[in-house]
């Protein structure tokens, strides 16, 4: 890609030595999500990530990442509470990273979605999630391959 059509962001946020829990498919009733993460505030464990969506079946699903540290924990108030919340499946996945980008106006910048995950796919880098808000875009990568995502990035966009 050409240095003048690059997207200027503003930096490349990188945080690894996590790992990332998904449970998938429970009752999408009111109250379901705001209990569950209930759980694990009371536990003092933290989520850095978090991605919820609802099939239209009445089923919610709901990815997050946590301090690595804090799995084991994570799983045993997961198995404690898996009758309350029913969920079809719960995974986990280990180690990962969460790689974002962020700067201003990125909603005034539509290539910027397309432009990373390229980035990504150029690089053999597979995306395990995707979180975005007005000013970032978030990936979960493995974490084995967040230098050669960083790099990625890097070669793709115009930094400061």
């Amino acid at each position: 890609m050409d240095v003048l059509q690059k997207v200027k962001i503003g930096g490349i946020l990188q945080n690894h030595n996590l790992a990332q829990i998904g449970i998938l498919d429970f009752p999408d009733e009111l109250g379901t999500l705001s209990r569950l993460m209930e759980f694990f505030g009371k536990s003092r464990i933290n989520l850095q990530f978090l991605v919820h969506s609802m099939d239209g079946r009445g089923k919610q699903s709901v990815s997050f990442c946590i301090e690595r540290g804090d799995l084991e924990n994570a799983l045993g108030i997961l198995q404690h509470i898996q009758s309350y919340f029913n969920p079809r499946r719960i995974i986990h996945q280990v180690p990962v990273a969460i790689l974002s980008i962020f700067g201003p106006h990125f909603r005034e910048k539509p290539s910027i979605a397309a432009t990373m995950f390229r980035a990504l796919e150029d690089a053999q880098v597979p995306i395990l999630s995707v979180s975005t808000s007005i000013s970032s875009l978030s990936c979960v990568v493995e974490e084995a391959l967040l230098s050669r995502a960083v790099q990625a990035l890097q070669d793709s966009f115009e930094l400061p």
